[in-house]
C-alpha cells in the first residue's frame, strides 16, 4: 500500500513538473514571438499591400492624413496660446503635436513618412526595376496627396477662420517659429524625425492596446520638444504662412518643405531601415 501510495505521489510530482515546464515554454514563445525577422515581415507584408493598392486608396488616404496631420499644429498652437512666454512651456505645449501622429497612425492613414520603411523593405529584399517603379509611384502620390491636405488646412485656417483669434495667434506663433530655420537646418534637424518615425513604425507591431497610443505619443513629442523638421506637419505651418501673405512660395516649398523631405528620407531610409535590413539580412 505504501509502495502504491509512493509510486502515485512520485507520479503527481512528474505531472506538476511536466506542467511547470509547459508554462515555461509558453512564457519564452511569448517572449520570442516578436524576433527581429518577425518584425521585419510584418512591416515588409504591410508595405508590400501598400504598394499593390489603387491609386484612388491611396490618393484619398494621403488627403485625409494631411488634414489630420494638421491637428499637430493646431493643437500644440492652442497650447501655445494659453501658456506662459517661459522656458518650460515648450515642454507642455509639445504635448499637442502628438495629436495628429495620433489620428493618422491609429486611423491607419497614409502618411510620407511612415512610408520611408514600409515599402523599402520589400524594395531592398528584391531590388528589381518593378519593385523601384512601385515604390517611387507609392512615394509619389503619398507626398503629393499628404501635401493638398495639409493645403487644405492651411486653407481653412487662414481663408474660413475655423478657430478663434487667440488660438490663431497661437498657430501662428508656432508656424512663424518652424519657419526661421534655414533650409540646411531643416535638412539636417529632419534626419532624427525620419529616423524617430521609422523606429515607431518598427516598433508598433510588438504594442497592443495602451502601449500604441504611449508609444506614438513618446516619440512623436519628442519630435516636437526637439525642434525636428517633420515634412508634413512642418508643411501645415509653411502654408499657412505662405497663405497669409508672410513667406513666399519658393521659401516655403525650397527652404522648408523639400530640405525637410530630405532629411526624413535620409533619416528614415538612408539610415533606420537600411540598417535595421541589415541585421535581418541573413535570416530573411
Amino acid at each position: 500500500m505504501s509502495d502504491t501510495h509512493t509510486h502515485q505521489t512520485h507520479e503527481a510530482e512528474v505531472r506538476e513538473k511536466q506542467e511547470k515546464d509547459r508554462e515555461t515554454e509558453e512564457q519564452a514563445d511569448e517572449l520570442t514571438a516578436y524576433s527581429t525577422s518577425v518584425i521585419y515581415e510584418a512591416i515588409r507584408k504591410e508595405g508590400e499591400h501598400e504598394l499593390a493598392r489603387s491609386f484612388n486608396a491611396l490618393w484619398w488616404s494621403g488627403v485625409i492624413a494631411g488634414l489630420a496631420i494638421s491637428m499637430s499644429v493646431l493643437c500644440k498652437g492652442f497650447l501655445v496660446a494659453m501658456l506662459p512666454d517661459t522656458d518650460w512651456a515648450p515642454a507642455v505645449s509639445n504635448f499637442g503635436y502628438a495629436v495628429g501622429f495620433l489620428i493618422v497612425i491609429l486611423g491607419r492613414m497614409q502618411l510620407f513618412t511612415e512610408n520611408t520603411i514600409t515599402p523599402i523593405l520589400q524594395l531592398l529584399l528584391k531590388p528589381t526595376t518593378r519593385n523601384l517603379q512601385r515604390t517611387a509611384r507609392l512615394w509619389g502620390i503619398v507626398f503629393a496627396a499628404n501635401m493638398t491636405g495639409c493645403l487644405i488646412a492651411s486653407a481653412l485656417l487662414v481663408y474660413a477662420h475655423i478657430v478663434p483669434d487667440l488660438q490663431m495667434d497661437g498657430i501662428l506663433a508656432v508656424s512663424r517659429h518652424y519657419a526661421e530655420a534655414s533650409a540646411m537646418q531643416h535638412l539636417l534637424w529632419g534626419m532624427p524625425a525620419g529616423f524617430l518615425i521609422a523606429s515607431l513604425v518598427w516598433i508598433m507591431p510588438r504594442m497592443e492596446g495602451a502601449g500604441e497610443v504611449l508609444i506614438i505619443v513618446i516619440l512623436t513629442y519628442m519630435i516636437g520638444v526637439g525642434g525636428m523638421s517633420h515634412v508634413v506637419a512642418g508643411a501645415t505651418e509653411l502654408f499657412v504662412l505662405m497663405l497669409g501673405g508672410e513667406l513666399s512660395v519658393s521659401d516655403a516649398v525650397l527652404r522648408g518643405v523639400l530640405p525637410a523631405l530630405v532629411g526624413n528620407v535620409v533619416g528614415g531610409t538612408g539610415m533606420f531601415t537600411a540598417l535595421t535590413y541589415a541585421q535581418v539580412r541573413a535570416e530573411v
